[in-house]
């Protein structure tokens, strides 16, 4: 068997900004792995949060076993296509999983101002879930900007790990007014223990408080309400379906979500959002130009199965 690693750049078609900085291009990492003329692919995003580096995550994959994280993820990724191609079955069959069926997705608006964002959202008004990243001075104006473009949506927001305690106590009964329905990691993750007695209408769901492990849920789920589960912090599609199944287990609600990638990230991804509450799965949207054979969203918003020349 060989090992072939590549890093990839792939411009976005406009800047996407967070309450961490904005981001210009997608960079990626794809293992590529090849056995009596079969091949099977991965692609990673290395999570900076956390540490990761694209430098790193190459050292990683070329060193053959990964312990956890984005690179682990490439690997498994790969290794998963391959055997199934070996075996003659698609990765979902391979797993001994249902057929998949197509996703609805949600669409991310990025930080802009009050009137770009009313403007955006009139543009996205037909998804039926929009998914607003906060965590600047402005958000409240912003999430009643988006609600003016976007009257029939549904809303979910993303702080980012941007607030505190108390800016989330202020800002939910208004939120809860705008029609938000889940809020996503609004404190830093080493602020966690704050949540603990919060009783507010709306829902809260652990990201970046989450690194990815089954066993780390057991922690989370006495001040969260739902979790985010990316292959990239889970290591793969076989974890991450453990993780869900964990997460289910303690009565979490589920989101499965990626980096901005391309295609060939986020097409496992869309076999473990079958049965998820939100998909997040819109990263390749963003960018300029994608892979060929890329996954296709519908009139419905839905994102359907990858075709297995893309991965699977």
């Amino acid at each position: 068997m060989t090992l072939r690693v590549e890093v990839e750049r792939w411009p976005l078609r406009e800047p996407f900004t967070i309450a961490r900085g904005a981001k210009t291009e997608a960079v990626v990492v794809v293992a590529h792995l090849a056995r009596d003329g079969l091949a099977g692919r991965g692609e990673c995003v290395p999570y900076a949060r956390y540490g990761e580096t694209v430098e790193g995550v190459v050292e990683a994959l070329r060193s053959g076993a990964p312990a956890e994280g984005a690179a682990a993820s490439a690997l498994e990724l790969a290794h998963l296509e391959l055997d199934a191609r070996r075996a003659g079955v698609p990765v979902w069959a391979h797993l001994g999983l249902a057929a998949p069926r197509p996703v609805p997705i949600l669409y991310t608006l990025p930080i802009r101002d009050p009137d770009e964002t009313r403007r955006l959202a009139a543009r996205a008004a037909t998804w039926p879930v929009l998914k607003l990243k906060l965590g600047a001075p402005d958000d409240l104006a912003r999430v009643r900007a988006a609600r003016e473009g976007a009257p029939a949506a549904r809303f979910v927001v993303d702080a980012n790990e941007g607030w505190d305690r108390a800016t989330l106590d202020r800002l939910v009964p208004a939120l809860d007014a705008l029609g938000v329905e889940l809020i996503e990691q609004p404190l830093p993750a080493a602020d966690d223990a704050a949540l603990r007695g919060y009783d507010g209408p709306i829902p809260l769901c652990a990201d970046e408080s989450f690194r990815g492990a089954p066993a780390h849920l057991d922690a989370l789920a006495d001040r969260y309400h739902a979790v985010n589960v990316k292959l990239d912090k889970a290591g793969g599609l076989r974890p991450a379906l453990a993780c869900i199944a964990r997460a289910r287990a303690l009565e979490l609600r589920v989101m499965v979500g990626t980096m901005v990638a391309t295609s060939l990230a986020v097409a496992p991804a869309v076999l473990a959002a079958q049965d998820a509450d939100w998909a997040d799965l819109d990263g390749p949207l963003y960018l300029a130009t994608d892979r060929a054979r890329a996954l296709h969203v519908d009139a419905e918003h839905r994102m359907h199965p990858p075709d297995p020349a893309l991965w699977g």
